[in-house]
């Protein structure tokens, strides 16, 4: 069915569940570090979605989907208070032609330090870093979700990036 003739809210949330599931897992992934309470976190905002009113979401689908989803992550950190280390699943994705396991634990230790690092910014910088290049999201997207001006998005950018950079220990720049 084509996006323009989605009229129910079954509809919706049929087609954004085949666009956007995935995506939406792997970014509150980020934010709550936990694949399973990941999917709980994007099963409620599909949920809601489903509540919502279809003609006052679907131009905006995108940037609605991961706005709820992103307050969600944050409802579930603030409940529980505490931050959960990266789900090893994640850190283990490797490319398939990439078979060492030195590599893959070399590799792993490399993005759980940056994770940490990541953890000294703002949230702001997380967050518009975290969509950047974990979603490949565009500077005008970030803004939409974020609320943020494509101005400020990239600000928190350049300025995230260039702390990561002062902290992060040279053989990780590479």
């Amino acid at each position: 069915m084509k996006f323009d003739m989605i009229t129910t809210s079954e509809q919706l949330v049929e087609h954004a569940l085949k666009e956007y599931e995935s995506p939406l897992i792997g970014f509150a992934i980020g934010i709550v570090r936990d694949h399973d309470r990941a999917r709980d976190v994007v099963q409620d905002t599909f949920i809601r979605l489903y509540k919502q009113d279809v003609d006052k979401v679907k131009s905006g689908l995108k940037s609605w989907l991961f706005t709820v989803c992103r307050n969600r992550a944050l409802d579930v950190l603030r409940k529980e208070k505490r931050m959960v280390s990266v789900d090893d699943e994640i850190l283990q994705k490797e490319p398939s032609n990439v078979t060492s396991p030195d590599l893959s634990a070399d590799r792993h230790e490399r993005l759980d330090e940056v994770h940490q690092k990541m953890e000294s910014l703002s949230e702001n910088q997380q967050l518009v870093i975290r969509l950047k290049f974990e979603q490949g999201m565009s500077y005008q997207e970030i803004s939409e979700q974020t609320g943020l001006s494509s101005s400020n998005v990239g600000f928190l950018l350049h300025n995230g990036l260039k702390k990561l950079r002062e902290i992060l220990p040279k053989d990780l720049l590479n």
